[in-house]
């Protein structure tokens, strides 16, 4: 880890000595030249498909203090459990969009300043590591084709793009603890360098957490889920000639937790590092290399003798990639954009099964491979006076490469020693759309579109085991792909008011899913297809110090199942509710003071994917308060939960996990 974040910080020093000198921002006499520290701007048609964008105050006011609960105030956006990463399993936190299910990898492509964040191995995101208060903003655009974005965007695209120095201030910290002990602090310093700006910052969350398991379920091994992460980062922003800017971040963060029993302790860590160029010249340049080196480990407790019964002791992984994206000057009412982007995944499994009755080793396995990606896309907008036009074309030969599995018994034995044979192939994915604005307050829009996911490391060769229930890999799984088209409107009927309606209709063709194949025993297999169609609402008021933001989601959705997946024709997949709302309202008091309150609502969902196990509706209300003490100080309360909802997240034949509880946070902030 060392020396990767030396390499880094060699790449923050090259901008900084190269521009330290250009500018004396504390100098009167001299202009401050601002640097943006983000991507080339969106382009005229990207409304066209179906968008939500959450603003740094929504950000950073959620009661949790957490990124994916700032992502739920969009009803559809969903993990593949309702439990957030103070007590989740890093590996079951995938994100999807569009009730599209899921199998803990994430269906929905997650960016952080153009870099996806997803994890190389088992494709969850990595919530806990990105903190809010870092960011600038969220974009949210639901339904497939990547277009320019990259492979795997099959559910949607979530663009996470940082704050500036500007937005952060020179120096922000916050300390909260709630009435548990479980505390948050966190820091950033954002100095003006030379002609840019760099930003430092940290972040420690920890806690003994709640417990999970229902009162009447608990037995002597119980535990609560503990929790102990941090994340520490930098990032620099540097201008370099008239239209040239360089951005450089890197990130380092680490996230230990324990679920259920005493010993079911699992952690994930992670370096990442990128290099970005941005020209905004006539022929406009965004240009941008990543690589990211990440670890999980795992061990699994009976729930019946509760010893332990696998160690998943490591699994390292690297994600490498890049992208390169031209836009020529064609015309004021045409943008052009056309690129590539490559990226390679590959990682590896170390674990030890243990017997349940005696504790000795059972076996020895190792699993892994390596995934390749590369993509050529092009996407043209053409504006025609009030209707505005939107095509592109995405080809991407992809490979599947190396993979095995083997075991070992205890006296070093071979048990298995199987070696995969090799993929590769072509996927041509495209997107269309159309922007009609009727008048200055309504527009229509609509779009078609396509879009493929490779499976995962994870999901072609580890075996899984949430006791009792084993999960096997297969190695034969195919990529999954999406075809789609929505239709929808917005409108301004007043000032400050806004309304919009999407209704879509999207289906995944061998989607993957853990299919039930024995009792206990599940694999992952293509099923035919998952199949949605669904009516996405949207309101927000801004109304001098009221503010208002609400979305629901009404969705059917349903396998598509022949062969070994019959007996699940029809079901609706697993983790996938039929409605959700989110509602948050809020009131801007004077002198910097603030209060929101947000109620969601989740439908039921099934935990299987034979609808016998399931996870009851559930309604909360969330609570955020904000009272300036002096200068910058201000007091900080939130509440989680007001109303103890008790949230399912799990239940595995009748075996219970539970979400969070009333929680209530009280702390300082500075420079907020």
């Amino acid at each position: 880890m060392v020396s990767r974040i030396v390499i880094a910080a060699a790449l923050f020093a090259l901008p900084v000595s190269v521009a330290a000198q250009e500018v004396d921002v504390t100098d009167p006499e001299q202009d401050v030249i601002i640097v943006r520290g983000e991507g080339l701007p969106e382009t005229p048609a990207a409304p066209a498909y179906s968008s939500v964008e959450l603003d740094r105050e929504t950000i950073v006011t959620t009661a949790s203090g957490r990124l994916e609960d700032a992502l739920s105030n969009i009803a559809g956006f969903q993990q593949f459990r309702r439990s957030d990463s103070r007590s989740a399993n890093p590996s079951a936190q995938g994100a999807t969009l569009r009730a599209l299910g899921g199998n803990a990898t994430s269906r929905a492509l997650i960016l952080l300043d153009g870099v996806p964040v997803a994890d190389p191995f088992f494709g969850y995101i990595p919530f806990s590591a990105i903190a809010p208060e870092r960011l600038e903003s969220i974009r949210v655009t639901r339904g497939g084709g990547s277009g320019p974005f990259g492979a795997g965007a099959l559910a949607g695209t979530i663009e996470l793009a940082s704050a500036d120095a500007m937005t952060l201030g020179p120096l922000t910290a916050s300390a909260l603890a709630n009435f548990r002990g479980d505390t948050e602090l966190s820091s950033s310093v954002a100095p003006r360098i030379g002609d840019g700006y760099a930003v430092v910052h940290g972040r420690w969350d920890r806690g003994d957490g709640f417990f999970t398991t229902p009162e009447d379920q608990r037995a002597p091994a119980s535990s609560r889920a503990n929790f102990d992460s941090w994340s520490a980062g930098g990032r620099i922003v540097q201008r370099l000639g008239s239209d040239l800017e360089l951005q450089g971040r890197i990130l380092a963060f680490e996230d230990n937790r324990t679920l259920r029993f005493d010993g079911a302790d699992s952690s994930s860590e992670g370096q990442d590092v990128s290099l970005r160029a941005v020209s905004r010249g006539p022929w406009q340049v965004d240009a941008l290399a990543y690589a990211q080196w990440r670890n999980f480990t795992n061990v699994v407790i009976s729930s019946t003798r509760f010893v332990r019964v696998l160690d998943q002791k490591d699994t390292p992984s690297t994600g490498l990639g890049g992208k390169l994206e031209l836009r020529p000057p064609v015309g004021d009412d045409h943008t052009l954009r056309f690129g590539v982007d490559y990226r390679r995944n590959e990682g590896e499994l170390f674990e030890d099964a243990f017997s349940a009755f005696t504790g000795s080793l059972r076996e020895n396995r190792f699993a892994g491979g390596e995934t390749t990606d590369l993509g050529l896309f092009v996407e043209h907008d053409w504006q025609l006076g009030a209707l505005t036009l939107t095509g592109g074309l995405r080809a991407d030969h992809y490979t599947i490469a190396n993979g095995f599995y083997r075991a070992r018994d205890a006296d070093g034995a071979t048990v298995r020693d199987d070696s995969f044979a090799d993929q590769a192939g072509w996927e041509t994915t495209w997107r269309a759309g159309a922007l009609y604005d009727l008048d200055e307050a309504a527009r229509l829009r609509g779009a078609l579109y396509s879009g493929f996911r490779l499976p995962t490391l994870n999901e072609l060769y580890r075996p899984f085991v949430v006791f009792p229930v084993v999960t096997q890999a297969n190695a034969e799984l195919e990529p999954e792909r999406l075809e789609g088209w929505e239709v929808g409107f917005d409108l301004l009927p007043l000032d400050g008011v806004s309304l919009a309606a999407t209704y879509f209709d999207n289906d995944v063709e061998g989607a993957i899913a853990n299919v039930t194949l024995a009792e206990n025993l599940r694999q992952r297999r293509n099923l035919d297809a998952i199949s949605a169609q669904g009516l996405e609402l949207a309101a927000a008021v801004d109304r001098g110090a009221f503010g208002l933001n609400a979305t629901m989601v009404f969705t059917a959705a349903e396998v598509i199942g022949s062969g070994f997946a019959e007996p699940l024709d029809g079901n609706r997949p697993p983790q996938t509710p039929s409605f959700a709302a989110s509602l948050t309202a809020s009131y801007d008091f004077a002198e910097g003071a603030l209060a929101s309150a947000t109620l969601r609502h989740v439908g039921e969902q099934f935990e299987d994917d034979r609808e016998t196990d399931v996870l009851p509706a559930a309604t909360t209300l969330d609570l955020y308060a904000q009272m300036p003490l002096v200068a910058q100080l201000a007091l900080v309360g939130r509440v989680e939960n007001l109303l103890d909802e008790a949230i399912v997240t799990r239940n595995s034949g009748g075996a219970i996990d539970l979400g969070t509880p009333r929680t209530v946070w009280l702390g300082l902030r500075w420079g907020y």
